[in-house]
């Protein structure tokens, strides 16, 4: 989207074309997470955030000022509707897959650092005044950012 969006016709078609250029990456991203496959999400994350961010400013200029658009045809306005609805579709799928992703990596990272403790060497005494070591909680785990 350009600054130089000479009316409201104007402004709603770019408007759109940035919302339906984000729904795709976004839903590229979505895919990836379901897929297994995260990596794959990182290929445009850099334009992707670009988009958001214009996507982002744009948005609440015309919040803030309606008539930014208001002289847009009917047919217009109504793409544009649609395709911020389906915009917010993909938001809420995106989020899902992330969700998921993210509970099933704090559960693996939560059941090696179960298996480490359980594997610690524990020492044990014998006696009247015996004292038997608690285990001690998990240690930090270091992750390749790549993994």
């Amino acid at each position: 989207m350009t600054p130089s969006a000479e009316d409201a016709a104007e402004r709603v078609d770019q408007l759109i074309l940035l919302t339906e250029r984000l729904t795709r990456l976004v839903a590229e991203q979505a895919q990836a997470f379901e897929g297994s496959r995260p990596q794959d999400a990182i290929v445009h994350i850099e334009e992707t955030s670009r988009l958001a961010n214009l996507y982002r400013h744009e948005s609440a200029r015309i919040r803030g000022n309606p008539a930014l658009i208001a002289q847009a045809s009917l047919s217009q306005r109504t793409h544009l509707r649609r395709a911020t609805e389906a915009f917010d579709a993909v938001l809420a799928r995106q989020a899902r897959a992330v969700g998921a992703v993210k509970s099933v990596t704090e559960g693996l990272v939560r059941a090696i650092a179960e298996e480490v403790a359980s594997q610690r060497h524990q020492a044990a005494s014998y006696g009247p005044t015996a004292t038997q070591n608690p285990t001690a909680a998990a240690t930090a785990i270091t992750l390749n950012k790549r993994a």
